[in-house]
């Protein structure tokens, strides 16, 4: 039987809402789930890239070792720009861990996440519609359906982790005019745990180690979206050859492709008692540099250790949102302006820009107390 009052009610039950739900595990609340999928998408084959920080916590909430064997780690990443002078090399060595990041199938990662739900004594709402969340009467009350038919369920505390769904119209939204093709690629050298970060004047491509292959994120503008996604997978390879590059050989195969529009989503409303917004509810960023589900992640770990320290009656009050946003601000202002910033910057072809930024990727790669302080930042969040 459903509950129809509980102390937190986290809506969605995707990777953000299901980590938060776990990190809950023994906390003594009461805890619901609301997920408008009915089924896990234990199949869905896009690919995340997760950095070091996410790994340990994982670990910590003890889903890493259902997810490690299937991830692929990262060792080194190349980084540097189509047609200009200037790279730079990151490696897990310099930074005595062993690997950058890792790569995961969504799916797997979902999979993984999901198992420490069903086992953490969360309520699962599974197949939830939500329709309306609103304050009442000192909590707050969330309104779905399940199976065509209307419930209530009220909270202490709402959280929000269903990338802004139930709450659309609070938001600011930059559209980058771009989009994001998505794929597995197969190429002529074996990737030996490298990635690729590759700038263009269209936008930012990275290539990241996936089983035997490559997952790529190819950000292309907007009116070119449609011919890319049609072509044949000759065409495709042959114009991802020549943007890219031969470092890894020649390319020698496509999966299917999928895209997404690109755009810096972030909240427009101000706090109000009782609701938390994490991960892409709260922030939905550009995929270059791969921080968005690595923030969002850190968005519900803090939160669960605000929660932590907080008695049942202060769930959600004044001093409660100033603690957790106090803990996220500077991680979450920095990740924006981080992505945004890159975003902007490498999508300018101007000569002048150009050669600075060659001269930017020179500079971090001769100078290894810069270039771990990026990379320290990339494993761990700005605040690192």
């Amino acid at each position: 039987m459903m509950p129809s009052h509980v102390d937190i009610a986290i809506i969605g039950g995707g990777p953000v809402g299901a980590a938060l739900a776990i990190a809950l595990k023994d906390s003594g609340l009461t805890v619901a789930v609301l997920e408008a999928r009915s089924e896990f998408a234990a199949r869905d084959p896009r690919a995340l890239a997760l950095s070091q920080g996410t790994r340990l916590v994982l670990e910590r909430l003890g889903t890493w070792d259902r997810l490690g064997a299937k991830a692929t780690p990262i060792e080194t990443i190349h980084v540097s720009q189509l047609g200009r002078f200037g790279r730079a090399e990151l490696a897990a060595k310099a930074m005595g861990v062993p690997a950058l990041g890792y790569t995961a199938a969504y799916g797997d990662l979902y999979a993984a996440l999901a198992a420490g739900l069903l086992g953490s004594g969360a309520h699962l709402i599974a197949g939830a519609r939500v329709s309306a969340v609103r304050p009442a009467s000192g909590c707050g009350l969330v309104e779905y359906q399940q199976a065509a038919v209307a419930h209530t369920l009220t909270a202490r505390l709402l959280v929000l982790a269903d990338g802004g769904k139930s709450l659309p119209g609070e938001v600011k939204i930059k559209d980058y005019g771009q989009s994001a093709i998505v794929c597995t690629v197969r190429t002529e050298a074996p990737h030996g745990g490298r990635a690729y970060e590759r700038f263009t004047p269209a936008g930012p491509m990275a290539l990241l180690p996936l089983g035997d292959n490559y997952a790529l994120v190819w950000t292309t503008p907007a009116d070119q979206v449609e011919a890319r996604m049609q072509c044949d997978d000759g065409v495709f390879l042959t114009e991802l050859q020549a943007a890219f590059g031969d470092r890894q050989g020649r390319f020698l195969a496509a999966g299917p492709r999928s895209a997404f529009p690109l755009r810096l989503v972030t909240s427009a409303a101000k706090d109000r008692p009782g609701l938390v917004r994490i991960g892409n509810a709260a922030q939905t960023l550009h995929p270059v540099a791969g921080q968005g589900f690595n923030l969002g992640l850190r968005d519900a770990w803090w939160l669960a250790e605000t929660i932590m320290d907080s008695s049942r009656e202060q769930l959600g009050d004044s001093d409660f949102l100033t603690r957790y946003r106090a803990y996220r601000r500077r991680d979450v202002a920095g990740g924006i302006a981080m992505t945004d910033l890159l975003v902007d910057l490498f999508a300018n072809d101007l000569p002048l820009l150009s050669q600075a930024r060659g001269l930017a990727l020179t500079a971090m790669d001769a100078l290894p107390p810069l270039k771990n302080l990026f990379v320290r930042k990339m494993m761990f969040g700005a605040q690192a």
